[in-house]
């Protein structure tokens, strides 16, 4: 019977998979990823980069694992234009499915307003989508002798190919409300898979989906030491729906005389799927955050409640120098 509910589960996995781009929890803090209107939104430095790891479904079947990389700058020839790219790297299941995508992107900043407390960002991105499998890694109906499945019986299976290439694009937008750097609000929305990129590996084309974004973050202080950052964000892909909602808290343990050092927490909620839980903290120009998904879904069953962990690290560089200036001492006798 366990057997039996993993291989249920597999399949549920392998199906959807092969239906919906990755995802990931900590949303927050894979900004490019999720919507080219994104790049350069950040403070108090000049470059920008995320690393971020997910490993899932382990306790199911060969574990889901995706590696992602992005970096952004802002004020790239133009003050208002900011530069970016992503790369992640995705393997799934026995067959090794793996997915691989580079996207360079970019944003334009408009002020609308004097004081640029109200702004908007509109980006694009356009890249390569790559993807692969390892046929010789499944078996199939003609390799049942009667009593077990013989690897050396040929499979009667014609792929056109076990690698697709493609080009993909996409688009966004967003708005920011900034009163102050503990007091904002960012609402925006993309849309991907514009080309409607080819993922099937058969004569016939099967054109991934549209993937339409919506999110929105805030960030409010509570008191001297406390504030509290509520996000959600939903992803609607043909006939699959994801809405994640859910807070942080930070509590801000120094941050005068430019040493700045904060610790996070945080519970969010994946509807139909996982509650999650996240920790974090920051040091300077440093941020480090990990978290850890328990399943709720009609996998439960077979995952017994494990989802996956997920790791993120983010590093800000300012290029920009203090100016040194140098003070002459005038003699007392002048």
């Amino acid at each position: 019977m366990k057997k039996l509910l993993t291989y249920i589960a597999f399949f549920i996995l392998i199906k959807s998979f092969f239906a919906q781009d990755i995802h990931w929890s900590q949303f927050d803090f894979n900004p490019v990823f999720q919507n080219p209107a994104n790049v350069g939104q950040f403070d108090n430095g000049d470059w920008r980069f995320h690393a971020n790891y997910r490993d899932q479904w382990r306790s199911v079947t060969v574990p889901f694992q995706t590696f992602n990389l992005s970096a952004d700058a802002k004020s790239v020839l133009h003050e208002d234009l900011s530069l970016g790219a992503y790369f992640f790297h995705d393997v799934a299941g026995d067959g090794r499915f793996r997915t691989i995508e580079l996207q360079p992107s970019f944003s334009w900043l408009w002020r609308l307003s004097n004081d640029s407390m109200h702004v908007l960002r509109t980006g694009a991105q356009f890249g390569i989508n790559y993807r692969q499998f390892d046929p010789t890694q499944f078996t199939f109906n003609s390799q049942w002798n009667g009593a077990f499945f013989d690897p050396s019986l040929p499979t009667n299976e014609m792929f056109l190919s076990e690698n697709v290439f493609n080009l993909s694009a996409g688009v966004g937008v967003n708005y920011e409300y900034f009163q102050s750097r503990r007091a904002r609000f960012t609402v925006g929305t993309g849309l991907f898979n514009i080309m409607r990129p080819n993922q099937g590996f058969f004569v016939e084309d099967i054109p991934r989906e549209l993937r339409w974004n919506l999110y929105g973050r805030g960030q409010y202080k509570i008191d001297l030491d406390w504030d509290i950052l509520p996000s959600f964000q939903v992803n609607i892909q043909d006939s699959h729906r994801e809405f994640i909602v859910g807070s942080q808290v930070r509590y801000i343990l120094i941050d005068r005389m430019g040493e700045y050092r904060a610790l996070f927490g945080g519970l969010y909620h994946r509807v139909g799927d996982a509650f999650y839980v996240m920790g974090g903290m920051e040091w300077q120009n440093w941020w480090a955050g990990i978290s850890y998904d328990v399943n709720v879904s009609s996998l439960a069953v077979a995952s017994r409640g494990r989802g996956g962990i997920e790791f993120s690290l983010r590093y800000v560089i300012n290029q920009i120098k203090p100016k040194n200036t140098i003070y002459r001492v005038c003699p007392d006798y002048i």
